[in-house]
């Protein structure tokens, strides 16, 4: 049998595991009697544990929510991930930086030498795009408790990152009424998905520029998002279609002077085909035809057709525009 300490420990690790333990199979986890369970237990419940009973044919325990933090336990794979994640904090986009500074301090604080070693390999250095809005940490509870709540969300969109839609008057924008579904973090911003009630249709909103008004509103019956899946519907909204199933609103064809084995790695989301004689046929997509033809620039190599005459009229307007910029830039004086 396990002392007291560490089987206390182990204890406490499985009540975090899962949400209800039978008191038998408690013991037996623990290779302990079922008395011997119930008296550990009196003893988390002394450490400030909030562990409920619970009744039945297999009564058990729940480690239940507390008014006050207790202490927390980590096993060693655990600890490594919690402190990786803060230390990448800053590039969530969430405006917790400060908060996540101090709490990666607490936790390496007390970590043992062993895992503080882990940690200390792996270092970490945050990249974020400049100019990426962050988001009040408020406003994200405030969305999030009306996702969770399924309460309709009430709000002032800024027209830009960072403006105030309290300023009142004229400048101050319409509000928004949505029912929103989904909280979801792409490339360090954060976004809600939502049906608009008034443009009756789905809506995908950057959470910097949500200004949340109250009361908010009613109470609503979950929809099915289009396709079923938020991260497919969220990617297909980014490149212009309406459902996952769209697909690209722009598609098109190039034949390249160049061997599929080149022009394969740089391929992104396309699809790549040997045309014989070291040239290849590429199909891709995207939500122009103007930014389907500079992204054929990308291959470095010769384009001997494309397809459809949209595509060929996008080539044209683009080579117009370069022609011109480097004509610009050989009568411009330098700088």
């Amino acid at each position: 049998m396990p002392t007291t300490a560490p089987r206390l420990l182990a204890l406490l690790s499985l009540l975090q595991a899962q949400r209800d333990w039978p008191a038998a199979v408690l013991a037996d986890r623990l290779d302990v009697t079922d008395r011997t369970v119930r008296r550990d237990v009196d003893r988390l419940r002394e450490l400030g544990y909030p562990i409920t009973s619970t009744r039945g044919r297999e009564g058990g325990y729940r480690l239940a929510a507390g008014s006050r933090l207790p202490p927390l336990l980590f096993d060693d794979e655990q600890a490594v991930a919690l402190t990786v994640a803060l230390r990448t904090a800053a590039a969530s986009g969430a405006g917790v930086e400060e908060a996540a500074e101090r709490a990666l301090r607490a936790v390496r604080q007390v970590l043992p030498a062993r895992l503080a070693h882990r940690v200390d390999a792996v270092p970490v250095t945050v990249m974020t795009a400049a100019g990426t809005p962050t988001v009040d940490p408020a406003v994200l509870v405030a969305i999030g408790a009306a996702v969770r709540g399924r309460e309709v969300l009430r709000f002032g969109y800024a027209r830009a990152a960072g403006a105030d839609a309290h300023t009142g008057g004229a400048d101050e924008p319409p509000t928004r009424r949505v029912e929103p579904h989904h909280l979801v973090a792409r490339s360090g911003r954060w976004y809600v998905v939502a049906w608009d009630l008034d443009r009756e249709d789905w809506r995908v909103f950057r959470a910097d520029r949500v200004r949340p008004r109250t009361p908010g509103g009613a109470r609503f019956a979950p929809r099915d998002i289009p396709g079923g899946n938020v991260e497919a519907f969220v990617a297909a909204r980014f490149r212009g279609a309406a459902t996952p199933d769209d697909g690209w609103p722009c598609r098109g064809t190039l034949v390249l002077d160049a061997d599929a084995r080149d022009v394969a790695p740089f391929l992104l989301d396309g699809l790549v085909e040997d045309a014989g004689q070291g040239r290849c046929r590429v199909t891709l997509g995207s939500w122009s035809w103007v930014a389907l033809a500079a992204s054929a620039a990308r291959f470095d190599a010769a384009i001997l057709h494309v397809e459809p005459q949209e595509l060929a009229d996008a080539c044209a307007l683009l080579a117009d525009r370069f022609a011109h910029a480097a004509v610009t830039a050989r009568h411009q004086p330098p700088a």
